[in-house]
């Protein structure tokens, strides 16, 4: 344990200007993410944008063309949760913004099949051709992160989820790489994604329980 504990000092010592930014930008972007501000894509943008550079530095090319598909996301997320829902002419922003959803168990099952399909695509290739560490797991990761990004971009309530397992699993595979400071990000990440999990369900029965009174409303003016 001390060992470890030695690892992260050391790891957080040796760190560069432009990665503790980019790490802080990370947080700062999961934080707004919760509270569904708009700046948190901002926050996406900067923090990948940096990690893009840092990875292609170090040659670390697979990682730096993911973090060049999370720029592309932060961009579209920014439009979409700006675009909302089309009520632009409605007086109340809440009505504005665009809501959150929940998929049914039919899209989470396609959703599944499909990290698991590319999870055993990639991991079979990197096994085969390559040194790669963990290639199963780290696919797992990779392919897990591209498809819940995109579930953040349409405010699905249970990417929350996803990202608590995701962030878990990243966790394991860092502190085995003797990551240790990255380990302990993902773990900032899961107690945020839990802690986003909860505000986005709070927020997602409140607008539920707008659209039945006004749905209630309307059936009484109607009558």
């Amino acid at each position: 344990m001390d060992e470890i504990l030695s690892s992260v000092v050391s790891a957080f010592v040796a760190q560069s200007i432009p990665e503790v930014i980019a790490v802080v930008l990370g947080v700062a972007y999961l934080v707004l993410a919760m509270r569904q501000s708009n700046g948190c894509w901002y926050a996406a943008f900067g923090s990948t944008a940096i990690f893009s550079w840092l990875f292609w530095d170090v040659s670390l090319l697979m990682e730096s063309a993911l973090n060049v598909y999370y720029l592309v996301m932060a961009v579209y997320g920014w439009w979409a949760w700006q675009q909302g829902n089309g009520s632009h002419g409605s007086a109340d922003k809440s009505e504005q913004e665009l809501p959150i959803q929940r998929w049914g168990l039919k899209q989470h099952l396609l959703t599944l099949v499909a990290i698991a399909l590319l999870t055993l695509i990639s991991g079979t290739l990197l096994h085969g051709n390559t040194t790669a560490v963990m290639p199963y797991l780290d696919s797992f990761t990779t392919w897990g992160a591209v498809i819940t990004t995109w579930m953040v971009t349409r405010k699905v309530l249970e990417n929350w989820l996803y990202w608590i397992v995701i962030d878990a699993v990243a966790i394991f595979l860092y502190i085995d790489r003797e990551l240790y400071l990255t380990a302990l990000l993902m773990a900032i990440y899961v107690v945020l994604a839990v802690a986003g999990w909860f505000l986005w369900q709070r927020d997602y029965r409140a607008h539920c329980a707008r659209q039945a009174d006004s749905l209630e409303s309307s059936d009484w003016q109607q009558a």
